[in-house]
């Protein structure tokens, strides 16, 4: 075996038939890890390295599990996660995790301590959003066991609170045919037709750009969500790689895209210079900069208010799209396709109230086809 460089580490096989990997630490301590195969050993020894030269395991002994956190953040997460998921774990971490944990040693974190953690934020947050941090600690523990910084994940020890079925509450027929005839004449009529009509996330309707429509071939294509990101307005990538896709279009979103374009181009002759729409994004504010979500969601239950229909939330559109889909007898494998869920498990887990009466409807059906056999 060749030498290894100084700090690179050195490698043995130990008499077990195991494999052993000392390096240096930068307070002048050596360090061991073990593996069963020469492979293993070099991954940990690699990794181990890594997070050193990161400033995570100069000191193992003293680090704190805020300034793990934060370094964790950043040296881990940054890189392989979508822009606003990152702003998520930060914000719940410094808000939440740190003030709390942030002091205890990372090797001195227990699961009971976790569990105390977990009780107390069940008091003043969701289960939901309890059970998101627990993911989140889960996740960087787990990382600071395959830098070999401690030697189990102790918030693995921890159940997560269970969370809910969150009850929806899509609009039947009669009351989606009446927000129709309520949003006849609205500036931004299209964008409730789209979002009823294709299921589309508040997010990615507020994205799509006329470049992402195809009026002729009557197609959309979901490539980029609006998101706020540390405060600024941003196109980013959708929530998973299944939000990617290109749906058709009913002919009544691209009669109404249609009239939507005409107004504003007429929007943007009457603006002028003051034009803002730098994205060329299909809905937008009346100069032509990015709709907000809180903005949209107040119009859109304004709406709902003067036309008597009980009050949805943004979200229920979407809800609406896939009951609706499923009552016409499209199949559960189309509508994730649809909505773009990442996972069939998921669009079935949402939809499954749907189920029972689509199922009666099935056995009426095949009645009638095999009656008289």
């Amino acid at each position: 075996m060749p030498k290894r460089a100084n700090n690179e580490g050195s490698l043995r096989r130990r008499a077990d038939r195991s494999w052993e990997a000392r390096f240096t630490l930068s307070n002048g301590r050596r360090r061991s890890l073990h593996a069963k195969t020469q492979a293993e050993v070099l991954e940990k020894l690699h990794t181990a390295q890594k997070a050193m030269k990161a400033g995570l395991s100069a000191t193992p002994e003293k680090i704190t599990l805020s300034t793990y956190m934060e370094q964790w953040l950043e040296e881990s997460v940054r890189p392989r996660v979508r822009p606003y998921t990152f702003q998520s774990y930060r914000q719940n971490v410094r808000l939440h995790v740190n003030p709390e944990l942030g002091h205890i040693r990372l090797d001195s974190l227990t699961a009971p301590m976790i569990q105390a953690y977990m009780n107390k934020k069940l008091t003043v947050l969701s289960s939901r959003t309890v059970q998101y941090h627990h993911a989140i600690i889960r996740s960087a523990l787990g990382q600071a066991v395959k830098w070999d910084m401690i030697p189990r994940n102790v918030a693995k020890l921890v159940s997560p609170p269970r969370v809910k079925k969150a009850n929806i509450s899509p609009l039947n027929p009669v009351e989606a045919k009446g927000l129709l005839q309520a949003v006849h004449g609205d500036r931004l009529s299209a964008l409730y037709t789209v979002a009823l009509a294709v299921g589309l996330r508040q997010g990615e309707i507020l994205g799509l750009r006329w470049q992402d429509i195809n009026l002729l071939a009557g197609t959309l294509t979901v490539v980029v969500t609006l998101q706020k990101i540390d405060g600024l307005t941003a196109l980013s990538e959708p929530k998973s790689d299944k939000s990617y896709r290109t749906v058709k279009l009913p002919d009544i979103c691209v009669d109404a895209l249609q009239a939507h374009r005409l107004t504003q181009d007429s929007q943007r002759t009457l603006m002028g210079p003051a034009w803002q729409n730098e994205w060329d994004l299909v809905f937008t504010k009346e100069d032509g900069s990015p709709l907000s979500r809180h903005a949209v969601t107040k119009r859109f239950q304004r709406i709902f208010q003067n036309a008597g229909i009980k009050k949805r939330r943004f979200h229920d559109l979407r809800h609406t799209c896939a009951t609706l889909l499923l009552a016409q007898g499209v199949p559960l494998r189309l509508v994730q396709e649809v909505l773009g869920h990442a996972l069939f498990s998921t669009t079935a887990d949402i939809y499954i109230h749907v189920l029972p009466v689509l199922m009666a409807d099935a056995a009426i059906r095949m009645d009638e086809v095999l009656a008289g056999v």
